[in-house]
């Protein structure tokens, strides 16, 4: 067997675009007409995921928006549903991996989960305020760009 089979190096992907990626991943359970996002929040080791959500409407109600109108659809937002989820106590740091940039109200939810360092996110929201407000309590806003390969 040649050796020189296994010396080529991988260029492993980092945990941010694997938890990035995942956060793609469960947008698709979304039930939401107008736009598919998901979230993941882990420890700052990146070792466990304590909690994910996606867009969509309550447990138990019907699997679609309650609204056709454009930011007053009904469903509970992503970042909404994984601090729902989320059990680890506020002592806990936390990174927050979203597909898009959370909206005002989605980011004091965050802020109030208490301990998150860093919100990592791919794709713009229609606002932007959230970024200000996350700044403000002393957490790291990061526009996530997925390396070349």
């Amino acid at each position: 067997m040649d050796t020189n089979e296994y010396s080529v190096v991988t260029k492993r992907p980092s945990f941010q675009e694997l938890y990035m990626d995942f956060a793609f991943s469960i947008s698709r359970r979304s039930t939401c007409n107008r736009l598919n996002v998901g979230t993941v929040i882990t420890t700052t080791d990146f070792r466990k995921i304590l909690s994910i959500g996606y867009n969509g409407n309550a447990s138990g109600l019907p699997n679609q928006c309650d609204r056709e109108e454009p930011g007053n659809c009904g469903c509970l937002h992503s970042e909404e549903n994984a601090v729902i989820n989320c059990d680890s106590p506020r002592s806990v740091e936390k990174i927050v991996f979203v597909t898009h940039l959370p909206c005002s109200a989605c980011a004091k939810r965050l802020v109030n989960l208490g301990n998150v360092k860093t919100v990592y996110y791919a794709e713009d929201y229609r606002k932007k305020d959230s970024i200000e407000i996350l700044e403000q309590c002393k957490i790291e806003v990061i526009r996530f760009q997925k390396r070349e390969k």
